[in-house]
């Protein structure tokens, strides 16, 4: 494929957290990476973009996201879900393991790393399961798909109960490197429960899970992960006690991380009362103290990154009764109109919040992306704050629809994103590929 032209992004607020840098200056990107970041850069042939007004900052890394192919692609496929990051301003994904057939084995790694290539227009990393078939009873072979290509290990969607096949996982990770992602959640504690266990559950009638289901998995993990000295990483963490034990855990000096999702610091459980079943995720919407506790930790630094787990589901899953819908709903394009709001609430800065959607992530998994650093892959998200939109459902990229946050009035979208130094994504024209 042609090199694209050099491109200058021009007059912007550059704003990179992996090296504290925040000005407002020129970019050049040539040859498909960063050039130069100074007052007047520029090349023979180069397209101007006039950021004048507007952020540039390392495009967006989401660790945790469902992109359903192979087997469901119904519901969202590589080139629908990487379409959806572009217009979030994501420039990186990752990819769980909860396909069909799970991704367990090197042979599954490769199709999805080479229809990534073919069909995505962001960087597609693959995550591998930690158990066979995600049944939790034997090992995955973590090596041969670390060869073929994942980042991390997880059996997202299912925590690994057996606490000696935890140990290992954590173990047999180690060896490669690899960090191992734990969906949090004791399905003996949680016992089937559609939403968080309390007085809102009681109101609506519907089955609920205590916050102790996520906390007592992270306190058993984190014996383990003093035991063997493994990377670990909490996924989508949701309770006050799992982030007061994360920070404990990082206090010790044990190499634990935490991601936490848009609309786990957004929603409380009182949503699930309307029946809204785009309100029915896992883990599940937590109370008014669980999301302070979670914004504190974010602020912190106790929570290392956001994660949208972007999860599509087709109508027919979610378009029946609250017990009986799936779990989950889309994330990626009201991510940045989300986080905003912790910005104008002064719970993190903007530059703050950048790093935590960029270089947070990147290092966990020890990914390149993240930074504008000079040399670095031109990956870059252009953000327009001004920019105010009211979320449409219908007019998603994703192939599903399943958000509860239709209708809402948002401010901060992606103006242009950039992979490689190509645009893959301009509001302007919707899709500049």
């Amino acid at each position: 494929m042609p090199q694209a032209p050099p491109l200058v992004l021009k007059n912007g607020r550059v704003i990179d957290p992996a090296h504290d840098f925040d000005q407002v200056t020129d970019v050049l990107i040539s040859d498909g990476r960063i050039a130069a970041i100074e007052s007047g850069a520029s090349a023979p042939g180069a397209r101007v973009v006039d950021c004048t007004g507007k952020i540039v900052a390392p495009g967006f890394v989401d660790l945790h996201v469902h992109f359903r192919e192979p087997g469901h692609e119904y519901k969202e496929d590589l080139a629908s879900g990487a379409r959806a990051a572009a217009a979030g301003g994501f420039t990186t994904v990752c990819c769980m393991p909860n396909t069909n057939p799970p991704n367990d084995c090197r042979a599954v790694t490769e199709l999805i790393v080479r229809r990534a290539r073919e069909a995505a227009i962001v960087r597609v990393h693959p995550v591998g399961a930690i158990s066979r078939g995600l049944k939790g009873e034997s090992l995955a072979e973590m090596g041969e798909m670390k060869d073929s290509g994942i980042v991390a290990v997880s059996d997202d969607g299912k925590p690994v109960m057996n606490a000696d096949l935890m140990r290992r996982a954590l173990e047999y990770a180690r060896t490669f490197g690899l960090t191992v992602v734990q969906h949090a959640e004791d399905l003996n504690l949680a016992a089937g429960g559609v939403m968080n266990e309390g007085a809102n559950a009681t109101r609506a009638g519907l089955r609920g899970q205590p916050p102790a289901a996520e906390s007592v998995m992270v306190a058993r993990d984190l014996e383990l992960v003093a035991w063997t000295g493994a990377k670990y990483h909490v996924a989508h963490i949701s309770t006050a006690a799992s982030v007061r034990l994360v920070r404990e855990a990082k206090a010790r000096g044990l190499p634990v991380t935490c991601e936490v999702t848009p609309h786990h610091l957004t929603l409380t459980d009182a949503a699930c009362c309307g029946y809204d079943t785009s309100t029915k995720v896992a883990p599940p919407l937590r109370t008014d103290a669980d999301v302070a506790a979670l914004k504190v930790g974010l602020s912190d630094g106790t929570i290392d990154c956001i994660a949208t787990d972007h999860a599509p589901h087709a109508a027919q899953e979610k378009d029946v009764e609250f017990d009986q819908a799936a779990f989950g709903l889309i994330g990626l394009e009201t991510a940045l109109g989300l986080c905003l709001k912790l910005v104008d609430e002064k719970v993190i800065t903007l530059p703050q919040l950048i790093r935590k959607l960029t270089v947070g992530g990147a290092k966990i998994f020890e990914l390149a992306g993240g930074t504008l650093q000079r040399g670095a892959a031109a990956d870059v998200a252009v953000l327009d704050l001004d920019a105010r939109f009211t979320v449409d459902a219908a007019r998603g990229r994703s192939k599903s629809r399943n958000t509860p946050f239709h209708g809402w009035e948002l401010r901060g979208r992606a103006a242009h994103t950039i992979v490689g130094g190509e645009v893959v994504y301009s509001s302007t024209t919707e899709n500049a590929r």
